[in-house]
């Protein structure tokens, strides 16, 4: 596959314009943060109630999610009163607990009762027991991959101690849950639902396939989990729309974050999603845009995970899944409404095949993934070599990442081995091996974007002036000496950019032959372009007294009060959090905002009126 050089060239005469690129990747914890994959951490757990395993069992198999046991928690050295625990997980429950081990995983809320609690700036814990997985990192490695191209889990390994005792090697990864949604949507109210089968005390199992159950909410009641206070309505019209005006869709689904995660689960193989063998395992959060959001959820079956001799019978038969499963019928011939829709609509089909095509070229070399599942097992060895209680043996542990491990007539897959036979067969595929458009070089000048396209017979500039990134508009871009384009046929396309005066334009562009689609930047919509078309010196006033510039800022900004009265200012950044906070003084200040990436920022004086600023490099 060939994969499209793109090289932005950034026009600012004057400083009357800026450009750059938003990169969600920022959002994700910083080094010696709860999730650093080089920290190997001990958690211990006390618990008073001498037969809490007991009681524990009784509750989760009663479906009582409600129900949790108080305990201390310990961690370097602090140690957290009256933390909530109970058991969490499916199959990683049962089997375990039918085995007799204690190995079970654990769902632990640090301000069950003591508000405001955290464990490293976290509310809520979920300690995985890596059960189906001998490597211990599937679910590492998976959410390295995923988080790229949309809001993902983060993941990493720590050891447990259980009422003294070492329990063994856990796969701590990050709760899907309002800290999680104020950290990657910058809100965290609105309706959020766990598509993963029945809530608490429900009988019976209704896959959450998104098919039509009627208007009743009480008839997904044993599919989806509300999370919100509220939500039931919104899902009902959801899947109101998708079977019965697919056409409408793009007004209430984010289509594009749902195109990521089908990309990513087909070409890590993740057989536990929507677009895998059991459709599960996502959340739907809908957001102030009034979309609803795919966030995928529990990575250990990626790289087939345990799967090998469940209903597939050689790993050769699941690198070549259908990357399309669910266009039609699914596997055992079940209606999927969603991979139905979008994978019969040409423009999303060559848009899914895009995003497939970013994944893999992204991944190759597979020599960076290796290197990263090498150094975090290489830091776990000895936690793993000492777990008396994991699944498998330490040959398992060591072997699974690079080839498939078989015990019995089960087997699981290796995370390398499953990606290699997987992308050979994908770059095989006629559907994925057309070339796509190449785009080669952007440039914006006096608010005209130009782009320089080869092999493309239909080029767009895909934006929107929404403080979100969605409901992004196509704009035809055109080579034709005319609409803003200098020459007609030298492979430059132009247009005059849309929402004239807006301060935080979001855009990227899409280029398209009768085969193939290329987009730039190739993670679109996740990842996209800022444009501003501020003056330099441009003068904000908050208040009669207090007023800032320049607006952008290179990095710095002054502060005019002209009063004394002592007033407190706060910044935030475009996903509503608290980047900078200080005092107001009298006179003339200079802030510092150097250590800010450029962006968009809402500057607030105390419950004052805010402004934005803009922070150009």
């Amino acid at each position: 596959m060939v994969k499209p050089a793109i090289f932005l060239l950034l026009c600012l005469p004057f400083m009357a314009s800026a450009q750059w690129l938003q990169d969600p990747l920022e959002l994700y914890d910083e080094p010696e943060g709860l999730y650093d994959p080089d920290a190997l951490r001990s958690i211990h757990i006390e618990f008073e109630e001498s037969n809490y395993h007991q009681i524990l069992v009784d509750s989760f198999i009663a479906k009582n999610l409600d129900f949790r046991l108080p305990a201390t928690l310990q961690m370097n050295g602090t140690n957290y009163d009256s933390v909530g625990i109970r058991y969490k997980g499916g199959s990683t429950f049962q089997h375990p607990n039918d085995d007799q081990s204690p190995k079970l995983p654990f769902n632990i809320d640090m301000n069950e009762w003591i508000n405001g609690q955290k464990l490293m700036n976290y509310k809520k814990i979920k300690l995985a027991n890596a059960w189906f997985d001998p490597s211990f990192v599937k679910g590492f490695a998976a959410s390295t991959v995923y988080k790229n191209y949309l809001p993902s889990s983060e993941v990493n390994l720590t050891k447990l101690w259980l009422q003294g005792e070492y329990l063994g090697l856990y796969v701590n990864t990050e709760a899907i849950n309002k800290q999680f949604l104020s950290k990657h949507f910058g809100e965290n109210d609105g309706i959020l639902f766990k598509c993963d089968g029945p809530p608490p005390n429900a009988t019976g199992y209704l896959d959450p396939l998104l098919q039509w159950e009627g208007s009743d909410s009480l008839a997904y009641f044993n599919g989806y989990t509300l999370k919100s206070d509220y939500g039931w309505q919104q899902l009902v019209d959801l899947i109101q729309i998708l079977n019965f005006q697919p056409e409408a869709l793009e007004e209430v689904l984010n289509i594009d974050r749902v195109l990521w995660a089908f990309a990513v689960n087909t070409v890590l193989l993740n057989l536990d999603t929507y677009n895998g063998y059991f459709a599960h395992n996502y959340y739907l959060y809908q957001t102030k845009d009034g979309l609803f959001q795919m966030i995928p959820w529990d990575f250990d079956n990626s790289f087939i995970g345990g799967f090998l001799g469940h209903n597939f019978w050689t790993p050769e038969v699941i690198y070549e899944l259908n990357p399309f499963l669910g266009e039609d019928l699914g596997p055992a011939g079940i209606f999927r409404p969603l991979t139905v829709v979008l994978f019969n609509n040409p423009l999303y089909r060559k848009q899914y095949i895009a995003h497939i095509r970013t994944i893999v070229d992204e991944l190759l070399p597979l020599t960076s993934l290796k290197t990263k599942l090498e150094r975090m097992q290489a830091l776990a060895f000895v936690a793993a070599s000492l777990d008396p209680n994991k699944a498998f043996d330490m040959i398992a542990f060591s072997t699974n990442v690079e080839e498939a491990f078989w015990s019995g007539s089960w087997g699981y897959g290796g995370i390398l081995s499953s990606l290699e036979g997987r992308i050979n067969y994908l770059q095989t595929h006629p559907e994925i091996t057309p070339t796509p458009p190449k785009i080669q070089a952007l440039s914006i000048s006096n608010a005209i974007l130009q782009l320089k396209v080869d092999q493309a017979n239909d080029v767009a500039l895909m934006a929107t002036a929404s403080q979100y990134p969605s409901k992004f508009q196509a704009y035809p871009m055109y080579d034709d000496g005319t609409h803003e384009d200098e020459t007609a046929g030298d492979g430059i396309y132009s247009c005059a950019l849309p929402f004239d005066g807006a301060l935080d334009l979001k855009f990227y562009c899409r280029a398209q032959n009768e085969e193939a689609m290329v987009l730039a930047p190739e993670r679109a919509e996740y990842v996209y372009y800022n444009y501003s078309p501020l003056a330099s010196n441009e003068e904000l006033s908050l208040t009669e007294d207090i007023h800032l510039y320049p607006n952008p800022s290179p990095g710095w900004i002054i502060l005019n009060k002209a009063s004394a009265p002592t007033e407190f200012f706060e910044i935030f950044d475009n996903h509503g959090r608290r980047v900078l906070k200080g005092q107001v003084q009298a006179g003339i200040q200079k802030i510092d905002l150097s250590s800010l990436p450029a962006g968009v920022y809402f500057f607030h004086i105390a419950q004052q009126l805010s402004r934005k600023i803009l922070i150009v490099r």
